[in-house]
C-alpha cells in the first residue's frame, strides 16, 4: 500500500507493482501502471475502511506528507507500517536499503543507489566553484508559503549552494509576504510547480508586481526538488542542469 506519491514510485522501481494494492490519489508515478492500483484518498485523508478491505501488509508513511493519526489509527487495525522521514538528499540511500531489505528487493535497491552515487559524484564535481546563492523557494499562494532549511527540499538546493531563505525559521513551511527590502537580498525567487501548480502566468504577474526583480524570478520542477526515493536520482541530474541554466 502506497499513501505517499514518492514511496509508491519507489515501490515500483523496486519491482514491486505487482504487490502494491493501494494508493492516494496524489500517486501518479509511474505511468500508466499507477492507473491501475485502487485509490483509497489522499495523503491527508485516507478511507480506512477501503484500505483494510484491501488487506495490506505494509503501508509506507511519511512524517512530512501523513499525518500523525495515521499511524495511530493503522495501529488500532493492526496495519503493519513504515515510517520515513528523509530530510537530507543523501537519506535516500538508506531508503533504499530499508526498502530493499523489507521487501526481499536487495539486488534493486542496490542498483538504485550505485545510480544515485554516480549522479552524486558528478554533481559534486561540477558544483565545486559555485557562488552561495539566496533563494526564495515558493510552494503556495493565499497565503504566500515557503520552506525553511530544514526541510528536504532546501537540502537537495544546498547541493548546488543554494541556500533558502525564511522566517520565521521554527516553521518548517512559513507563511510571508513579499518585500521590497527582501526581495533585495535575494538572488531567486524559484515558484515551484507543486504543491501549487506555479506556471508562466505567475512569473509574469510576479515582473509587474516587482519589475527591478522580475528577472529573478524562475519556475522549478517541484516533483524533482521535493521528491525522495527513486526520483532522487534524476533529481540529481535536474540540478546539475540548474548550474549550467543559471551562471550568474
Amino acid at each position: 500500500m502506497g499513501p505517499d506519491p514518492s514511496l509508491t514510485e519507489l515501490m515500483f522501481d523496486l519491482g514491486l507493482g505487482q504487490q502494491i494494492v493501494g494508493r492516494t490519489s496524489y500517486c501518479c508515478h509511474p505511468k500508466p501502471q499507477i492507473e491501475q492500483v485502487q485509490s483509497v484518498g489522499g495523503t491527508k485523508k485516507i478511507n480506512f475502511s477501503k484500505l483494510q478491505h484491501l488487506k495490506p501488509d505494509y503501508v509506507p508513511l511519511n512524517i512530512d506528507e501523513n499525518p500523525k493519526a495515521f499511524l495511530s489509527e493503522l495501529e488500532n487495525r493492526n496495519i503493519k507500517t513504515i515510517v520515513t522521514h528523509p530530510t537530507r538528499i543523501t537519506d535516500n540511500l538508506a531508503l533504499y536499503t530499508l526498502f530493499g531489505g523489507i521487501f526481499a528487493q536487495d539486488v534493486r535497491a542496490a542498483v538504485l543507489q550505485e545510480k544515485f552515487q554516480a549522479a552524486f559524484v558528478h554533481l559534486c564535481t561540477a558544483r565545486e566553484t559555485l557562488p552561495r546563492k539566496r533563494v526564495l523557494y515558493i510552494i503556495w499562494r493565499d497565503p504566500w508559503m515557503t520552506i525553511s532549511s530544514q526541510t528536504y527540499i532546501a537540502d537537495v538546493l544546498q547541493q548546488i549552494n543554494w541556500q533558502v531563505v525564511s522566517v520565521p525559521e521554527n516553521d518548517r513551511y512559513p507563511t510571508f509576504t513579499f518585500s521590497i527590502a527582501e526581495l533585495k537580498q535575494i538572488d531567486l525567487v524559484l515558484f515551484s510547480s507543486e504543491p501549487y501548480p506555479f506556471g508562466p502566468s505567475h512569473i509574469s504577474d510576479f515582473a509587474k508586481d516587482f519589475p527591478d526583480h522580475g528577472a529573478k524570478a524562475r519556475l522549478i520542477d517541484g516533483e524533482l526538488l521535493s521528491w525522495y526515493g527513486s526520483r532522487a536520482i534524476p533529481a540529481l541530474d535536474y540540478l546539475h542542469d540548474l548550474i549550467n541554466d543559471i551562471k550568474t
